[in-house]
């Protein structure tokens, strides 16, 4: 304590000058990301009148739920939200089951080809069959219009691949794996219960990754499903907008007036951000603590 409070009188004019001038510029930066986010929130519930002739900044001046009340009693939104559920936990625990012991593996010293696997590997980072290939190969296999066609295909991800490998080199000493073959462990058995419980931060960080891949993917399940009944959320957000924007451009007869449908499908492309958003917003905060030390170990020892 009485370092730190001799080192702190040492700070010069220009220490402090300094330091506010980053203080300022993280200040800025922060409000630049922030207010975009808050902007959206607060237009979901305000007029669209008000957001369209720029009478927004800081808070709704006259609350409006009509975009939120068309988006709720909307059927398919729920089916939705079942299914992409369904799809970021179960694809999100086969991505684990396949992305850990493959980055633990590439990372002992004693793997064969370990060098030319990790090759491979990363030449499909760059290059890929493309979408006509793929999309014959799921046909073929039986997967099209099936929950699978959204998962097995994307169930390694190189970059996580190399991160986890990363980090199983940085933070698992081969002194810690002689020590367990010279006391009779195996290989399997030094993997489940002394690397996977000494690995929560990797799973945690690689799972936050692979979950929000899931989350905010459409375009596998625009590609590969014909089943209304088994279209993510993310999709039946983009049909709902799509709809309502070809009932905007159409005069199609409505009970409705013009202008009213005008506001809702206004006021629902912010409501159909924040309704996709919320429950990543919900979980992110329990394992933020996870992301920030899997960010701060990849770094340091990648």
């Amino acid at each position: 304590m009485n370092r730190g409070k001799r080192f702190n009188k040492r700070l010069t004019r220009s220490d402090l000058l300094f330091d506010a001038i980053i203080l300022t510029i993280m200040v800025i930066i922060c409000i630049i990301i922030l207010y975009p986010l808050y902007f959206i929130v607060i237009a979901s519930f305000t007029h669209p009148d008000i957001v369209n002739r720029g009478g927004l900044l800081l808070w709704p001046s006259e609350l409006f739920l009509g975009g939120y009340r068309r988006i709720l009693q909307y059927d398919q939104l729920w089916v939705g939200y079942r299914n992409s559920l369904v799809y970021m936990i179960v694809g999100t625990f086969i991505n684990l089951l396949v992305t850990i012991p493959a980055g633990y593996a590439l990372s002992r010293s004693d793997l064969p080809w370990r060098r030319m696997l990790m090759l491979v590997f990363t030449f499909t980072m760059f290059f890929s069959g493309g979408l006509i290939p793929t999309f014959l190969l799921v046909v073929n296999l039986g997967m099209q219009d099936t929950m699978w066609a959204l998962i097995l295909p994307g169930a390694l991800s190189v970059w996580n691949l190399i991160v986890t490998r990363s980090f199983f080199e940085g933070s698992m000493p081969g002194e810690m794996l002689d020590a367990a073959l010279i006391d009779g462990c195996s290989d399997f058995k030094y993997f489940f219960f002394i690397v996977l419980p000494l690995s929560k931060v990797i799973i945690a960080v690689i799972g936050l990754f692979y979950a929000v891949a899931h989350w905010n993917s459409f375009f596998p399940a625009l590609i590969y499903l014909n089943n209304p009944n088994l279209f993510p959320l993310q999709l039946i957000l983009r049909n709902l907008l799509i709809v309502h924007q070809i009932a905007q451009g159409a005069m199609i007869p409505d009970p409705m007036g013009m202008a009213h449908r005008l506001a809702l499908a206004e006021q629902m492309r912010f409501g159909v951000i924040v309704v996709a958003a919320l429950p990543l917003l919900m979980i992110y905060p329990f394992i933020q603590k996870y992301f920030t030390q899997g960010v701060m170990i990849g770094a340091i020892k990648g």
